[in-house]
């Protein structure tokens, strides 16, 4: 037997820190198209190997190749690729806007445009995603106006909020899109409590829980496996793995489990890891989990692999806890260039015609934003009445509070 030792705390540190050259050597990446594609009604237990590989539909050459290529046409793809360009603007003119004073914190999605846009043309009306705060292209692609969530970044007059949100944090019912909580992991409770509702009123609707990488920490994301492997509701449970929670590595949240997508094993549930830069892998990952779920097979695991490229927020410096050359280091690349190759690759795209799209994303972003800004930002122009705070707070409102509303006016 071992020798009795004192016990030690074991803390996971990243192997690599400021100032290191980057090394992404531990990631094992398979070559594209050599993941199988089981049948969507295949027993779980059959498909476990799928939790520790990577879908992958793009190889180097922009080819798209295996069992998981062919879902999308030319048209759908060049409308993929005007999504992930129109979000990247919007990103852009944000942050500046936010360094500008104009909004008071703003999250980007650089890196990680594919797992949004892609995934939202898997899904159809009267679907609901419970978002995080990284999940605007789903927002993007199923055509919610710029102008909308931009006046909800600057909290004016027109914010469909009335500014009683965090900037970032949308809501568009209509959209499919739930209110996004600043509390991290409600969203997967919720989605599959949804989802449970949708099955009892016997509706042809499902849900999407989206979390990160760091929020599988939290308690609510095991409840809410527990739920779902039980009630097997029409849920599909989204991990976007980006590697890096606000100022620490994916392997704190992670653990000893080998991947996230393993965690579904525990429970029954099937999983699968997808290259998250991939846009024709997220959107047939996407579609598979959807067709189990409209066939009453239960809810799906997905972990997208991906990389936070820029800071965790304008309040966060990655440098101060990774190396500052780790993005451009990362293997799976530029998920809008990669969809760019594949387009030029089989002849739908050019680079003049990327030019062009490119402007024209630009222009549409630069319009939005002076009509937004006509009406308010931060600082300036028209704001939400404080009238508004006490407003769709009850369905009739209680006495404390007209009382409170009466104090300041109104």
């Amino acid at each position: 037997m071992p020798d009795e030792v004192p016990p030690r705390l074991h803390v996971p540190a990243p192997a690599i820190r400021p100032g290191d050259d980057p090394d992404f050597s531990h990631v094992a990446i398979p070559r594209a198209g050599a993941v199988r594609r089981p049948d969507p009604g295949e027993n779980p237990e059959e498909m476990r190997d799928l939790a520790f590989s990577i879908v992958r539909v793009l190889n180097r050459d922009g080819e798209a190749v295996g069992p998981w290529a062919g879902s999308l046409t030319p048209d759908q793809l060049r409308e993929g690729l005007r999504h992930m360009l129109t979000l990247r603007a919007y990103d852009a003119r944000m942050l500046t806007a936010q360094r500008q004073g104009k909004t008071s914190f703003y999250m980007q999605h650089l890196g990680e445009e594919a797992v949004s846009c892609a995934f939202q043309r898997a899904l159809r009306a009267g679907d609901m995603n419970f978002p995080t705060y990284r999940q605007a292209g789903l927002l993007v692609a199923a055509g919610y106006p710029l102008v909308k969530m931009m006046n909800q970044v600057f909290s004016n007059a027109a914010d469909p909020m009335r500014g009683r949100q965090l900037p970032v944090m949308y809501t568009a019912r209509e959209h499919g899109f739930f209110s996004i909580s600043g509390n991290l992991a409600t969203q997967y409770v919720q989605a599959v409590g949804w989802a449970m509702a949708a099955a009892i009123r016997g509706e042809r609707k499902l849900a999407v829980g989206w979390i990160g990488d760091g929020s599988t920490a939290e308690s609510d994301f095991h409840g809410a496996l527990v739920f779902a492997s039980t009630y097997k509701p029409p849920v599909i449970l989204n991990i976007v793995n980006n590697q890096w929670a606000i100022s620490t590595f994916q392997g704190i949240a992670r653990g000893g489990a080998g991947t996230f997508a393993a965690r579904a094993h525990g429970f029954g549930i099937p999983a699968l890891r997808v290259d998250g830069n991939d846009y024709l892998a997220v959107h047939a990952a996407g579609a598979w989990a959807v067709e189990r779920a409209r066939a009453d097979l239960g809810p799906t695991l997905i972990e997208f692999v991906t990389y936070r490229a820029g800071g965790h927020s304008t309040s966060d410096d990655p440098s101060a806890y990774r190396p500052k050359e780790e993005g451009k280091a990362w293997p799976l690349g530029d998920p809008i260039l990669r969809l760019k190759a594949h387009l030029i690759a089989i002849g739908e795209w050019t680079e003049e015609r990327h030019v062009q799209a490119e402007a024209e994303a630009l222009d549409e972003v630069v319009a939005a934003q002076k009509e937004a800004e006509a009406i308010g930002t931060l600082h300036s122009g028209e704001r939400p009445s404080p009238r508004e705070m006490f407003e769709d707070v009850f369905a009739e409102m209680p006495p404390h509070l007209i009382r409170q509303r009466h104090e300041v006016g109104f």
